[in-house]
């Protein structure tokens, strides 16, 4: 076998040893407590607290890895956000039927509402200084 065929083989086994070990990391990676600011959506209560004022909904499930990677984000997004804004979360998994009537297809998916409309929505891993950004423009 040539040397070339070597390293590139050698390459292709350390890129997939590094793929499992990160797996592996965010399989086992803990579940962050959420900040007392943050509110848990249900069917129930869904309606009566986003009808008023600025809203952040992370529609999210447990088994998610970039949800778990969002959930120390909207920690500080509920510290910082000054009242501006509530900062909830559904759990899609729990209440399919919410994110089929909001089509929520992907998760991490981030709606954003005033006074119960949509406004916008963000899917995937999203910054904080984003995040606060965007609630900012509707402030």
């Amino acid at each position: 076998m040539s040397t070339t065929a070597l390293i590139i083989i050698t390459l292709i086994l350390v890129v997939i040893a590094y793929l499992w070990f990160a797996a592996q990391k965010m399989k086992n990676m803990p579940v962050v407590a959420e900040h007392e600011n943050i509110v848990t959506l249900t069917e129930a209560n869904l309606q009566h607290q986003l009808k008023n004022g600025i809203s952040l909904v992370d529609f999210w499930a447990a088994w998610c890895m970039p949800c778990k990677m969002m959930a120390p984000i909207l920690n500080e997004v509920a510290e910082e956000s000054n009242g501006k804004a509530r900062i909830c979360k559904l759990d899609v998994q729990q209440y399919q039927s919410v994110a089929a009537k909001y089509s929520v297809r992907n998760i991490p998916t981030l709606i954003l509402f005033k006074d119960g409309k949509e406004i916008n929505r963000f899917v995937g891993v999203k910054t904080k200084d984003f995040l606060l950004k965007e609630i900012a423009k509707v402030s």
